[in-house]
């Protein structure tokens, strides 16, 4: 046999390996962390700096030891869940080590000192070596810099927000620095010269990773799942909820769904900071999630997920998003149409005044149609169907484009817009869609005391978005939440 043969073989045999090896579904795990905080704002030593982390990776080594029992491939934890977030540039220094590329072929738990004093990404290794698991975790990088560098800060050096990804091995298998930095982080953070898109491959499917306001923006979230097909996208977070359509599992299941993709959010948990909501999220609903604002107590979320969705036959079909809109008729000015304010923004409204009806309201050039049938019409609610079509332009600027459905406040119709937890409202029936310029869509249910509806409702190939059966509790809201990435400003 000549070598080329015998190349050929080999390549041939360890495909049929890999294959044999590759897993159509997988457990994934996520754990919402209840983060030890430093207790002073001051400057601290780096002996007290390990001190507290260790802390923290001593609760987080607790929930990688469970989900590996239970049969877990690869868990994620939060961002900021080793050291916190209060910090100045100065204070968080000591809490960060120097993180390699990826492409050095490095297991931390066994050459701890190959990149200096790394006691953080040796444990984290020795976690997923000893059980056997992928571990994600959200950690602090820092690289020196000159004067050579213009751009290189006053100090000597960038500071990162890091992702890392060890395998089941403890190999360093991705390292991802936070590209969109949320409001005060870039106090202490600094933003990587150009977006980086991660991705590393598995026996159970392709991931990506990115981290918490990064969801919001074009790079790197769609770029990872529109253009580099990522299966399943890692996601620690430090997410503040925001209602009506931004509280963790509400949105973060939206845009898995809303992209196609399985979705693995894990959240910090701090009642204080409205931070709590993680999930497992496949493009057919969520698998688990957890939301909990009444104790200061982490959870381990654990379920199975199909390693590609895009082959699964549960996967949603594509969707012309503005599709049925476009063929209901065009607004005309109503006089019962009023302003209101959600989030900073200025949306149009008008009142569902009967107990079922057909409603279009309209802003710019964003059409929004309702069809609904209320089980009882309750004289102690009001709820409305608004449109927004701008810039939002408060903790950063991005084009929106939405459609809602929405229970206000209070029957006092000022009071639209602002954040209502709970309903008693139940709806028969409802089907929502608008006149998007975007394709980027991501469809919410959100019932009352935020509890997601997975499995009752869909969305048609002609963009509406209804319920498959009468809904079974309580709506707070529904809606079509429209990023139009082509028109945020250039950075």
């Amino acid at each position: 046999m000549v070598p080329s043969q015998t190349l050929v073989c080999a390549a041939v045999l360890a495909l049929a390996v890999l294959q044999a090896l590759a897993s159509d579904t997988f457990i994934a795990a996520v754990y919402e962390h209840a983060v030890i905080l430093p207790r002073t704002i001051h400057k601290v030593s780096p002996a007290d700096a390990l001190a507290l982390m260790n802390r923290n990776m001593d609760v987080l080594e607790g929930a990688v030891k469970e989900a590996a029992q239970q049969g877990a491939r690869i868990i994620v934890t939060p961002e900021d869940g080793i050291y916190g977030w209060v910090f100045t540039r100065e204070t968080i220094y000591p809490y960060l080590e120097d993180i390699p590329d990826p492409e050095v072929n490095w297991i931390p738990c066994t050459d701890p000192t190959r990149f200096g004093r790394t006691p953080v990404q040796e444990r984290l290794s020795c976690m997923a070596r000893n059980n056997s698991i992928y571990v994600v975790a959200n950690i602090g990088d820092k690289k020196p810099c000159n004067s050579s560098d213009p751009k290189c800060p006053s100090d000597g050096r960038y500071q990162y927000n890091t992702d890392v990804v060890f395998d089941s091995e403890g190999k360093l298998v991705a390292r991802y620095h936070k590209y969109n930095l949320f409001m005060s982080e870039a106090n202490y953070f600094n933003y990587p010269k150009e977006p980086e898109v991660i991705t590393f491959e598995t026996p159970f499917g392709k991931f990506g990773i990115f981290t918490c306001f990064d969801i919001l923006f074009r790079e790197p979230a769609v770029v990872l799942v529109s253009k580099l097909q990522v299966d399943t996208v890692l996601f620690p977070t430090a997410w503040m909820n925001v209602l009506p359509f931004l509280t963790a599992v509400e949105f973060h299941s939206a845009w898995a769904m809303g992209m196609g993709v399985n979705f693995l959010a894990s959240n910090t948990h701090n009642t204080i900071m409205s931070m709590t909501g993680s999930g497992i999220y496949a493009p057919d609903g969520a698998k688990g999630y957890y939301y909990n604002m009444k104790t200061e107590d982490g959870h381990l979320l654990i379920a199975e997920l199909d390693s590609h969705p895009r082959l699964s036959a549960a996967s949603p079909p594509a969707v012309t998003w503005n599709s049925n809109a476009s063929n209901v008729e065009s607004c005309l000015p109503d006089d019962n149409d009023f302003s209101g304010l959600i989030f900073h923004d200025k949306f149009t409204f008008t009142e569902l005044t009967k107990p079922e009806g057909n409603l279009t309201v309209c802003q710019k050039d964003l059409h929004c149609h309702l069809s609904y049938k209320m089980a009882e019409k309750r004289e102690d609610e009001v709820y409305v169907l608004g449109a927004f079509d701008g810039l939002h332009v408060v903790e950063g600027q991005y084009y929106l484009q939405i459609c809602t459905l929405l229970k206000c406040k209070s029957t006092d119709l000022s009071t639209c817009g602002q954040p209502a937890e709970t309903a008693q409202t139940k709806f028969a029936m409802f089907s929502l869609s608008g006149t998007f310029g975007t394709n980027y869509v991501f469809p919410e249910v959100l019932y009352s005391g935020v509890q997601l509806a997975p499995g009752e409702f869909e969305v048609l190939k002609d963009g509406r978005l209804i319920s498959k059966t009468a809904p079974t509790k309580p709506v707070v809201t529904v809606t079509l939440f429209g990023r139009w990435y082509e028109k945020d400003p250039l950075k």
